[in-house]
């Protein structure tokens, strides 16, 4: 299984449409586009999980750059999230907000 980022999405994109823009070069197992917390709106950006890594790979090559809507999609292999050690966490961050008086 390859998870793939998909970024630079217009804010109208389904999941449907993502579904069926991968599907031309494979399987595809899940798509997730990522929507703000607080709003519930897209935030531009999603997931798509593809079960061949070869047909992946092909799909990643000819869909990034490509213009979809009236933006130029960023499409790559997704890097695992990296977690935050707490102790070295910086004051920029939003845990901060939480200690306010």
């Amino acid at each position: 299984m390859t998870n793939i980022y998909v970024g630079n999405l217009d804010f109208t994109t389904s999941e449907d449409q993502l579904r069926t823009l991968f599907a031309d070069w494979g399987a595809v197992e899940t798509v997730t586009i990522i929507t703000d917390r607080d709003t519930g709106q897209p935030r531009g950006f999603a997931f798509v999980e593809m079960t061949s890594a070869g047909q992946a790979q092909d799909a990643i090559r000819k869909l990034n750059g490509s213009v979809h809507g009236v933006h130029a999609l960023i499409v790559n292999e997704a890097r695992p999230k990296l977690y935050l050690n707490r102790e070295h966490e910086s004051l920029t961050s939003r845990d901060h907000r939480r200690h306010r008086i």
